[in-house]
């Protein structure tokens, strides 16, 4: 019997990061037990070229996708200023799943859905041109050479993203690690399907107009460091 695309996937992928921090408060932990079960994403019921919109109900116009939410708070900014729009959040650390969680209750919004999985088994069951923006927000940067490729952004990823994204769509990512920015630069601009957006230094150098700050951000700037900000538009190769 030939194997499934997912489970090529799932043979072939490793999952780096923690997916346990400290331990969570009872009421964190009721809120996995009770509410995540709804809002997941389950990889083994998908097939390949599926819709992400029918996640949602109600339903959405389009659907967007951040890739490692951490806390959760630039996912429910945009989740609250965009109803019309659908949400996927991945993330695999159960104490920021448990946080988004939390303020999803505390913003009533419905338009969220979470995979509690590695993003890059997830993108090639999706259908092409079927998430209109992706977000890509302070990644682990393993900054050491010999880790390289446990980055996200890589040539098979960037593949993947170009398929499922639609002409002038938006990949954006932020990282204050200047590793990351230079490796970001290196292979992005390269992609025939993605074309990085910059003029002049400010834009790089300032979030877009429509941006939300993060935690990490926020860090990053308390500790000297520079967050870089860095936007593709996909465009025909």
């Amino acid at each position: 019997m030939s194997s499934s695309p997912q489970n090529t996937l799932q043979n072939r992928i490793q999952l780096f990061g923690r997916r346990k921090g400290k331990a969570l408060r009872n009421a964190r932990r009721d809120l996995l037990e009770k509410d995540l079960p709804h809002l997941r994403i389950e990889l083994k019921t998908l097939e390949t070229g599926t819709d992400p919109r029918v996640f949602f109900n109600p339903p959405v116009e389009r659907v967007w996708l951040e890739i490692g939410f951490g806390g959760g708070e630039h996912l429910i900014a945009q989740a609250s200023a965009h109803p019309e729009i659908g949400f996927i959040g991945a993330e695999v650390f159960e104490n920021g799943i448990a946080s988004l969680l939390q303020q999803r209750i505390d913003a009533k919004l419905e338009n969220i859905r979470i995979l509690d999985n590695d993003a890059r088994e997830f993108l090639p069951l999706l259908q092409n041109a079927s998430v209109e923006r992706v977000f890509l927000l302070y990644p682990d940067p393993w900054p050491k050479t010999r880790h390289a490729k446990r980055r996200f952004v890589n040539r098979q990823t960037l593949d993947e993203l170009a398929r499922i994204m639609p002409l002038q769509s938006e990949l954006r990512i932020a990282t204050d690690h200047p590793v990351y920015a230079r490796w970001c630069l290196r292979h992005i601009p390269t992609h025939p399907n993605f074309q990085w957006q910059v003029n002049r230094a400010k834009d790089w150098r300032f979030p877009p107009g429509d941006a939300f700050s993060t935690r990490y951000e926020q860090k990053a700037i308390t500790q000297g460091r520079t967050p870089m900000y860095l936007t593709f538009r996909r465009v025909i190769g």
